[in-house]
């Protein structure tokens, strides 16, 4: 980013993944700075951009990049996904947003560079032409090397299977303890989701909302309630 402008960090001191649209109100939270204009908060993704742009710093910002994350947001991810969650705090406080996330899994070398060129040319054309007020993109990227990348694709929100069970194992005291499964494999995963495009080699744009009515229902239910 920094050949744009200015930049500003605030990120989690941990890994957070999801932890979603969360803000943390029943602690006190502290940044800590570990480089000029960058700190590291004992908070949640969303805290961090809400302390970013709410009180921080003592300027104003243009902009939220969210990312790049070590791992995929297709699908269903971005309702649990703090990267994603980041960008939507940046939106919900008025300034363009983006998330970024780098589809790595553990056989996969994590070619971040590739992932944080796509962001740079991204943000470099929301700067010269705006999107429209209430978006949001959620960029994919695949964990290809240097020149693999075929393009760019805008794409909707495919999903995925049923994730897998909790998986169940003991403590140091033989008391049960569990961690949350895996997510299921794209099921929704054809042409034109953000599922397809990565696994063809192309970075995913998804446009986002924040308005979660369905307003096509809205009629069905009220003719609903009437049955009463």
């Amino acid at each position: 980013m920094r050949p744009l402008g200015s930049v500003a960090v605030v990120a989690p001191d941990r890994n957070r993944s999801g932890a979603s649209n969360s803000l943390t109100l029943d602690v006190p939270l502290r940044a800590l700075a570990y480089d000029t204009d960058a700190y590291y908060v004992n908070g949640t993704p969303t805290d961090c951009v809400h302390m970013g742009i709410s009180g921080l710093f003592d300027f104003e910002h243009d902009i939220v990049v969210s990312g790049v994350n070590d791992s995929a947001n297709l699908g269903d991810d971005v309702l649990y996904s703090g990267t994603v969650a980041a960008a939507i705090e940046g939106r919900f406080l008025g300034l363009p947003a983006i998330a970024v996330s780098l589809c790595a899994d553990q056989d996969t070398p994590r070619n971040f560079a590739g992932a944080a060129r796509i962001a740079a040319r991204l943000v470099g054309l929301l700067v010269r032409s705006p999107l429209q007020g209430s978006m949001i993109l959620n960029v994919n990227v695949p964990d290809v090397p240097d020149g693999e990348l075929r393009g760019v694709q805008v794409t909707r929100l495919g999903n995925r299977h049923r994730s897998k069970p909790v998986v169940r194992a003991k403590d140091p005291r033989g008391r049960d303890v569990y961690w949350v499964g895996s997510a299921g494999a794209g099921q929704d995963a054809g042409p034109g989701t953000d599922f397809y495009a990565v696994a063809e080699g192309y970075a995913s744009v998804t446009p986002l909302q924040i308005d979660l009515t369905r307003h096509a229902a809205l009629a069905d239910i009220e003719r609903w309630l009437n049955l009463e």
